[in-house]
């Protein structure tokens, strides 16, 4: 068996320029390991932000002056080839997704996990690609939902960036929730989010929610393009604006807001959650994938050399849904 494999190396900060399609040394999986070979992984928001190491508290995870993991990518869908000598939960030939998260790795042929890691098999009904696609917005969307925002039957909630990553899955998660949801996209993605499932739509390009006197139990701002000051007024007396984009405006109003018994902003780095937690969650999300209940959203395919090119697409902000990197040509993919 070889021992090396093709993959995107960043040595560095900065532009696209720094993703460099080499040569590299296979991964060697320890004892309680598993050795992946990668069918398909994704591009998102959250890798261009890794790339250039902006917000600069992201650095604090991920090196300060350079990346400390020369193969970014963090969402993998793709067969299982070896197996530590520990390992009980997984057998070799077995179809799996699952998440590396800060530690990178994905942008690769190859990527190996713990055997108790964000890992599973994956549904019968889904390929590669649509594996890999939900699973940075589902398991993002999750944990703001149902830990921060704790949805429930009869809420109503507004998603900002409806269409992209994590609002197609947020749009899914709440709808299974009981809640009645709103989502803002532009004109030409309107369908899309209806058919995700939302109840009413605005399309931005034509309204601001902010100024439309409804009221919401939640504004879940998944693209950071509000703020709490001007969404607040769309915010019931109780209500929360929740983003997973960080800036020193959202830190501010994390803080001023963290003791107040009225309207709240709440951040959180889903990707620092514990294991065991993103495990739980994660098995829920499958859960709901096999029955149907939540689909994937693939807006383009490139290949692995085309890395740069993805990224370039995704940092235009117009994307809909997930944008898909195959690793490998099968039938299946």
């Amino acid at each position: 068996m070889t021992t090396t494999m093709n993959a995107i190396i960043t040595t560095a900060y900065g532009a696209t320029n720094v993703l460099k399609y080499k040569v590299a040394e296979k991964p060697v999986h320890g004892v309680n390991e598993i050795l992946i070979k990668i069918h398909a992984t994704s591009v998102t928001n959250a890798h261009t932000a890794m790339r250039t190491g902006y917000p600069l508290i992201g650095r604090l995870f991920m090196g300060l002056l350079k990346p400390k993991n020369r193969i970014s990518g963090t969402d993998f869908a793709g067969e299982i080839v070896a197996v530590g000598s520990n390992v009980k939960k997984f057998s070799v030939g077995e179809k799996v997704f699952g998440s590396t998260d800060i530690e990178g790795g994905t942008y690769a042929e190859y990527v190996k996990v713990s055997q108790n890691g964000v890992i599973l098999t994956i549904p019968e009904n889904l390929t590669y690609s649509q594996a890999t696609a939900i699973i940075d917005g589902a398991t993002t969307a999750f944990p703001f939902l149902v830990d921060h925002a704790q949805i429930k039957k009869g809420n109503k909630i507004l998603i900002n960036g409806a269409s992209g990553s994590i609002g197609t899955a947020a749009v899914q998660l709440a709808k299974y929730f009981g809640a009645e949801v709103t989502g803002v996209c532009s004109t030409k993605n309107v369908d899309l989010v209806k058919a995700m499932g939302a109840d009413y739509v605005i399309d931005y390009t034509k309204n601001d929610f902010t100024k439309a006197g409804k009221k919401y139990d939640i504004v879940f701002d998944t693209v950071g393009k509000s703020c709490f000051k001007d969404s607040k007024k769309a915010l019931r007396d109780n209500g929360i604006y929740m983003s997973p984009v960080l800036g020193l405006r959202m830190t501010f109003d994390m803080i001023s807001t963290l003791r107040s018994k009225g309207k709240k902003a709440i951040f959180a780095a889903t990707g620092l959650l514990k294991e065991e937690e993103k495990i739980k969650n994660f098995r829920v999300l499958r859960d709901l994938l096999s029955k149907g209940k939540l689909v994937s959203v693939i807006d383009r395919t490139y290949q692995l050399p085309q890395v740069a090119e993805a990224h370039r697409y995704v940092e235009k902000g117009h994307k809909k849904g997930n944008v898909v990197i195959k690793v490998t040509e099968e039938e299946n993919d």
